[in-house]
């Protein structure tokens, strides 16, 4: 393209790279900010998906926005073809960041809660990616997770044009869904199994069925379960090794049911629930792939024209207690609460939560230990309120915060672990309840979701 060309009222400088659907150029704007020129590739021989996918990217771009994906600043159509003008995110991609792996476990944590969070936030958006790999994920200087290329995306509320356009399977042969390759698109599942092919190759340094070259590649996984990670790494925690393995189920309803959860068990992996897979992985592997298989010849298709639908049938519920003060009236009308919440949806996930203040005692030897003392008194009053609700274990996590204000505890908690819904009590006696209402009312005015204030 000219360097002299001019679109948009954006001046081009120079290519900026090459794409297997699309080019990139360099461009400045009026007030000298550096910009990304999107054209897809419309050359002769070039599969009508790039166009199509083109279009898709176009229509996603004017109905996303958020830290978690580039800024939009122009698309239109010209004499050369279609385009967008988009933010050029400094930093490294997750690919560039991959050719050193196996990272240590640490990393590949800190790496997966950032791209979880990312994910979550586009599926709010009523978007699948469907094509997350490690080349459409940035990482800036200052931290911020972005994530790039919409063109095998799916929208809710958009028809899907790259879906009409091909007949065969839609991504990338390492990493995509077993679903994706029978046609299935529109489920948010399919980037947790793509997050856990990426998190697998962080920890071990390859995808779980290797660059699946040709059909055999690309099916097995439909029946197969990838290399143990401990077998590639024998010191592999067994909770990552959990968590990886259930992003990557063959049937979605057995991985996470949202990112938000993935990033929450990835946050906390003392809390995870260790299975059979977490500890040695599965046995029987030709038994279990014919047996899948032949489960298969029966599976209905199902495909998803809402993706959002599927995070409102997995909500994330913060139930916050106070244990120094137990009424049990309150505590089974709470109880009452939450039944009644999870009654329709399948996929809840439930998190009781209470907030220790900090030891006064902290110029003395024994502080550490009584503190300790304390929180393990909380996390058994935790365990003792949510007994009644019978639920399993993996449905279920506790946690003690600590610190001076509750309010401030309990909202920050539930921004960075995505609740959707915050279940809490208020008291009858006069001094407790002025003390409780002001948190329940900051609470109430300032947390990022739904608070329902249980009352006597």
């Amino acid at each position: 393209m000219n360097t002299l060309a001019s679109v948009a009222g954006y001046q081009v400088l120079a290519s900026y790279g090459s794409g297997s659907m699309a080019e990139l150029f360099e461009v400045q704007s009026a007030t000298g900010e550096r910009c990304l020129l999107k054209r897809p590739k419309l050359s002769f021989g070039s599969h009508p998906a790039c166009y199509a996918g083109f279009e898709v990217e176009q229509m996603i771009y004017a109905h996303i926005d958020g830290s978690h994906v580039p800024c939009c600043h122009a698309q239109g159509e010209d004499d050369t073809g279609p385009y967008l003008i988009i933010e050029h995110v400094p930093g490294s991609s997750l690919a560039q960041i991959a050719e050193a792996a196996p990272l240590p476990y640490g990393e590949v944590t800190r790496l997966g809660i950032l791209l979880a969070d990312a994910l979550h936030a586009l599926h709010r958006q009523n978007v699948v990616h469907h094509d997350l790999t490690p080349s459409h994920v940035l990482l800036s200087p200052t931290g911020r997770v972005v994530l790039i290329d919409f063109g095998l995306a799916c929208h809710g509320a958009l028809p899907d044009l790259v879906a009409a356009e091909s007949s065969g399977p839609l991504g990338t042969p390492a990493i995509i869904a077993p679903e994706q390759i029978l046609g299935v698109r529109g489920d948010p599942r399919s980037d947790i199994y793509a997050a856990g092919a990426i998190l697998y190759r962080l920890a071990t340094g390859r995808y779980p069925f290797g660059s699946a070259d040709g059909l055999w590649g690309m099916h097995q996984r439909r029946w197969l379960d990838p290399v143990l990670p401990c077998a590639l790494r024998p010191d592999i925690p067994a909770s990552l090794q959990e968590i990886i393995l259930r992003c990557l189920a063959v049937r979605p309803e057995r991985r996470y049911a949202s990112a938000a959860q993935l990033a929450h068990d990835l946050s906390h992996p003392e809390k995870v629930s260790i299975g059979q897979r977490g500890r040695h992985g599965f046995f029987g592997k030709i038994q279990l792939g014919l047996k899948r298989w032949w489960a298969e010849r029966t599976l209905q298709v199902v495909h998803h024209n809402q993706p959002i639908s599927q995070l409102d049938r997995a909500p994330h519920i913060m139930v916050a207690i106070d244990t120094d003060h137990q009424d049990e009236a309150l505590a089974e009308k709470m109880r009452l609460a939450v039944r009644r919440l999870i009654a329709h949806d399948p996929h809840w996930r439930v998190t009781c939560v209470s907030v220790l203040e900090p030891s006064i005692i902290t110029e003395q030897d024994e502080a550490g230990e009584i503190e300790r003392s304390f929180h393990t008194a909380k996390l058994a009053a935790l365990h003792h309120w949510a007994h009644p609700l019978d639920m399993r274990q993996e449905q279920i996590r506790f946690h003690v915060l600590t610190g001076n204000d509750a309010a401030t505890s309990l909202i920050d908690y539930a921004r960075s672990s995505h609740v959707d819904h915050l279940v809490m009590g208020a008291r009858g006696s006069s001094s407790l309840r002025r003390l409780l209402g002001s948190v329940s009312s900051r609470v109430a005015a300032e947390a990022p979701c739904s608070v329902t204030v249980v009352r006597i």
